[in-house]
């Protein structure tokens, strides 16, 4: 086989065989194609797609790239895992883990990093002092045997070809394929050795996928796929016009999730995701047999103090200072400033640029411009307003968290801006958008 074959038949429409995707995968991830012809080829499935059978043959392909993780000595428990396609303030999975576990599944959970204008689970924890994302499989394993659940990031052994073909893809613009989405997020999954998987499509101005068609395509492409490899998977379409909860910004998205554990007074529509998502697992794997049920198990996970020690057992085995965790009011990570931004008029809040605040935290310097940036854990915003919302110039709409005052100035601007308010009361909408089984 060649691979310029192979591109050309993509290029021209014509379908490929599993055994041309496997070859070519697997000559990309030696070095034995080259970058360019790598590139040619998604732009090729860029521009012209793949077919179902494709799109599965190449998340497999890439599944096999490297290793496949096997949880033979965990047969007592369903393994279990939720994906995001990433949105502002969305710190949903620092919950459902141990919620979940708390619950009777394994949770092996492998997260990401901040993509642009949206936050990541990793930055999240690496906000809590000594915690490790970057741990070998033997001590990953360990955490989710021990704590019920463990958060890792992608280690060097698992879909290599995703992490190669990514970074090809991410310079070349064809990041926004839906076959390319679908086998890099689920060959990482796949890898996991799930069984039962849940995703979470984030639609609207804060997403990657801003309307419904392009976010169901995505959804019944993932769940086709993930399905037809094996693991029983459905999705939700979630909105994400409106930051998701009430912090945005590392640090301050771990404590609004620590709080959320400890049974605190919770964000509506963060709860709400949360528990939705957390109830489609429960109920798929067959620890609950209805809503009813896995609501009554997820709130007494809460109540009982439950979700939050597996949450400081998991922090434990991967390294975090406990006691951080034991006097987390007193001792949580904290930025010298933290200031008030109000509107210049009254009203209600009509309307959030959801990716304009994202990019705030980025400015705060929250987030990176560059992939080997160090970034301020404790910057971002607070308490911010949501859609519905009423206001007057002496009503905060956030509070921003910032390590200069020069910052604070610039991006209280930039908030004022991404918030419409508006005289008349704006129509309330359901967060949980649709659902695909």
């Amino acid at each position: 086989m060649l691979p310029q074959e192979i591109i050309r038949k993509t290029r021209n429409h014509e379908q490929l065989s599993a055994e041309e995707i496997n070859f070519f995968i697997k000559k990309m991830t030696s070095g034995e194609i080259a970058d360019i012809q790598a590139a040619s080829w998604s732009m090729a499935i860029f521009m012209n797609g793949l077919s179902r059978e494709e799109t599965l043959a190449l998340t497999l392909a890439m599944r096999d790239s490297g290793e496949k993780l096997e949880w033979k000595e965990l047969t007592d428990k369903p393994i279990v895992d939720k994906h995001s396609t990433g949105g502002v303030g969305d710190k949903v999975s620092l919950m459902l883990a141990p919620m979940l576990a708390a619950c009777g599944a394994y949770v092996p959970m492998i997260a990401g990093r901040g993509l642009g204008h949206t936050g990541g689970t990793l930055d999240k924890l690496d906000s809590l002092k000594g915690y490790k994302t970057n741990v070998d499989i033997t001590t990953f394993k360990k955490a989710v045997k021990e704590a019920g659940c463990a958060i890792i990031g992608q280690t060097a052994d698992l879909a290599p070809a995703d992490k190669k073909l990514y970074a090809i893809r991410d310079v070349c613009a064809t990041v926004e394929s839906i076959p390319l989405i679908t086998a890099s997020i689920l060959s990482k999954k796949l890898a996991a050795g799930l069984q039962y998987l849940v995703m979470d499509i984030k639609c609207g101005n804060g997403a990657f996928m801003e309307n419904m068609q392009r976010a169901s395509e995505l959804a019944y492409s993932i769940v086709e796929v993930a399905n037809g490899a094996g693991t029983k998977t459905s999705a939700l379409l979630t909105d994400m016009n409106s930051v998701l909860g009430k912090a945005v910004g590392n640090a301050l998205e771990l404590t609004e999730a620590i709080e959320y554990l400890q049974g605190k007074k919770a964000d509506e529509r963060l709860d709400t995701v949360t528990m939705a998502l957390s109830k489609e697992l429960l109920i798929n794997s067959g620890i609950a047999k209805d809503e009813l049920e896995a609501e009554v198990k997820l709130r007494q996970s809460i109540s009982t103090g439950a979700a939050y020690e597996h949450f400081c057992k998991m922090a434990e085995m991967l390294g975090a200072d406990m006691d951080i965790l034991d006097n987390y009011e007193q001792k949580k990570p904290q930025a010298p400033h933290v200031e008030a931004i109000y509107p210049e008029t009254s009203g209600y809040v009509e309307s959030i640029d959801t990716r304009e605040v994202g990019l705030g935290v980025i400015m705060l310097g929250g987030g990176r411009t560059r992939p080997e940036q160090q970034i301020n854990y404790t910057t971002g915003f607070t308490d911010f307003c949501q859609i519905g919302d009423k206001v007057n110039p002496k009503t905060p709409l956030c509070y921003i968290h910032a390590e200069d005052k020069e910052a604070i100035a610039l991006v209280s601007e930039v908030v004022r801006k991404a918030i419409k308010i508006s005289d008349e009361v704006p129509e309330k909408t359901s967060i949980i958008l649709r659902k695909i089984e």
